[in-house]
């Protein structure tokens, strides 16, 4: 029998699964806030990995993913140890906002430190008492308030086995993407934790499609790394393309923006993406696509200001097809046998 997980003052026992709390501050009007982690402690001995979301407090998204995870049987046959965390935030998500009550953005803050600000003190409880217990991480998120994300995961560019396991993961698309000061991404590497994170729909909504892509390539990458046999995990048929590169398309004026194009277009260099036009009517302003790519993000409100960031083209290799590798991914996760009726939206 291996040994329990330690976590926190908390211990629990292989074979077992149990939600810790950990305290993170009281508020004003003494009402404790914790951080709740839900483990899952295999017989057998394997990887620990962590799974986290609403690092920014209104990506619900993630907090979906998480919960469908949990749920999946094949979770009964586990190798090593799974941390899920739906909630870091839960100052923001209780507000629907995506920073913390201090207006500091909890994915600068890290690695943080235990007398530090709110979010240096939340950062660093996360860090030591999850990331830095963990072999590997998945980090979900979504696109800010009034944008959209086609799903995709982040890698830093210099990790071959993060790629291998970002292509395990099996979402339409790839990025490779830097590490920022103060990211999550960055702390867990200074801890040789590697970290994919996921990108997919917009603040406050849940996205269907997104969802299912995302608890798919979570199971996946815990397959690759040996926690969880094959049955239950449907393969993945379908290759994620890999951008080269990314740029947003700003607006050139303010006004009213008229939208053309979506998540997942395929669009060719000087295709009109959208128009802005005054209220009167009486000026429009096409907006062209700077080059070839797939768009990968977007804004969703059409009131904007001159400089907003409009539409997020990726660059894609030659071979990539992006209308049918979204087309093919979205036919796979219907006819996947872990989603059924009790489980749609």
């Amino acid at each position: 029998m291996r040994a329990p997980f330690r976590i926190g003052e908390h211990s629990v026992e292989a074979g077992t699964r149990r939600v810790v709390d950990l305290p993170v501050s009281i508020l004003s009007d003494h009402t404790p806030v914790t951080m709740s982690v839900h483990v899952v402690h295999g017989r057998r001995p394997g990887p620990v990995m962590f799974v986290s979301a609403a690092i920014h407090g209104d990506e619900v998204i993630g907090v979906e993913i998480v919960r469908r995870l949990l749920r999946a049987r094949n979770l009964g046959q586990l190798r090593g140890t799974l941390l899920a965390v739906p909630i870091v935030n839960a100052f923001g998500f209780m507000n629907q906002s995506r920073y913390l009550p201090d207006r500091r953005d909890l994915n600068r803050s890290f690695p943080g430190g235990p007398r530090g600000s709110l979010a240096a003190r939340l950062a660093n409880l996360f860090l030591e008492e999850v990331v830095a217990r963990s072999d590997f991480g998945v980090d979900l998120h979504s696109a800010a308030i009034h944008r959209s994300n086609l799903p995709q995961v982040r890698v830093a560019t210099s990790s071959r086995r993060s790629l291998q396991l970002a292509e395990a993961f099996g979402a339409p698309i790839i990025l490779r993407s830097g590490l920022r000061e103060g990211s999550l991404r960055e702390a867990a590497q200074s801890r040789d934790v590697e970290v994919l994170l996921y990108e997919a729909g917009e603040a406050l909504r849940f996205d269907e499609f997104g969802v299912r892509v995302g608890v798919s390539g979570c199971l996946r990458v815990m397959h690759a790394l040996k926690m969880i046999p094959a049955r239950g995990t449907r393969e993945n048929r379908v290759r994620p393309m890999l951008s080269t590169g990314s740029r947003w398309v700003r607006a050139p004026v303010g006004g009213l923006l008229r939208s053309f194009r979506n998540v997942g277009d395929a669009v060719e260099a000087d295709d009109v993406l959208g128009i802005i036009s005054d209220p009167f009517g009486e000026i429009d302003i096409e907006v062209p696509a700077p080059e070839a790519g797939v768009v990968l993000g977007r804004s969703n409100i059409p009131v904007i200001n001159e400089g907003d960031a409009l539409f997020h083209i990726a660059r894609l290799a030659p071979r990539d097809d992006p209308e049918q590798t979204i087309e093919r991914l979205a036919d796979n996760l219907e006819a996947d046998p872990l989603f059924d009726e009790d489980e749609i939206i």
